[in-house]
Parts: structure tokens; sequence; C-alpha cells
């Protein structure tokens, strides 16, 4: 099973940026728990500042992996070319989030990419990607 995981805008700051919502792990520390949690599925990471490079990559893995796990940060509110790249692709996607967005500003309440992803994760830390990963294995 191969595995893509793809991070939007800001999330390379992860472990230094608002910690108290984000906590304090960078993540490649997290990934490397998780490749040892699944020693039996390729997890591939992405990450990227720029919208487009977001799409190209949904683009690229896009018929060749098992899964899609996307946080994309900010363009979950405001991105219908994002939406569009996973409506155009066969991999799955779940939509994840480390905080709970409906816990914060309104405009996070609003994600322009649920209704074409697999499922929807919000909430539970950077446990939100371990989640969507289990949703891959329950199919």
């Amino acid at each position: 099973m191969k595995i893509q995981i793809i991070n939007g805008p800001n999330l390379n700051l992860l472990g230094v940026r608002e910690k108290s919502i984000y906590g304090d792990t960078g993540f490649d520390t997290y990934l490397e728990n998780l490749r040892e949690l699944y020693p039996n599925i390729d997890i591939y990471y992405y990450q990227s500042n720029v919208e487009g490079e977001i799409i190209n990559k949904l683009h690229e893995i896009g018929f060749s992996h098992d899964g899609v796990v996307l946080n994309a940060g900010a363009y979950t509110h405001t991105s219908i070319a994002i939406a569009d790249a996973i409506a155009a692709i066969n991999t799955p996607v779940v939509e994840v989030h480390i905080s709970n967005v409906y816990k914060r500003e309104e405009f996070r309440h609003s994600s322009m990419l649920a209704a074409n992803c697999k499922g929807v994760i919000a909430g539970f830390g950077m446990d939100s990607y371990r989640l969507a990963i289990e949703s891959f294995l329950i199919d």
C-alpha cells in the first residue's frame, strides 16, 4: 500500500509555530513514528507553501497511490483549484486538520475540499494523520 501525505502552507513550521494550537513536535519526528507504526505501508511525504505545487503533486500521484492524506492548511478554505484536482484523480483523499477548526475563527468552519474527499478528520492533533491512514485500512 502506498499513502501520500501532503501538507500545505505553513505546516513546514510545525513544532515552532503556534505551539498552543499545533503542538511542539515537528512533522519529521511524527513521520518517523508513523513509518514505524505502519512498516508494511510506503508512506511518502510532501510539503509546499504553494497552491500550484500541491495541485501538481495530486496530479502526479493521483492515479498510482492507494490514498492521500491532505492537510491543505488555509487553502482548505479558499482553493477551488485544489478541490478540482481532488475531483480529477482516482486516489481517495482524506482531509485532515491538526486543530479542531470548528473551535477557531469562523472562516475556518468552511472547507472547499471536503465534498471531494473520502472524509474529514479534525481536532486530534498530529494523530489526525494516523486516523486518516487507518481509514484506508478499513476499506
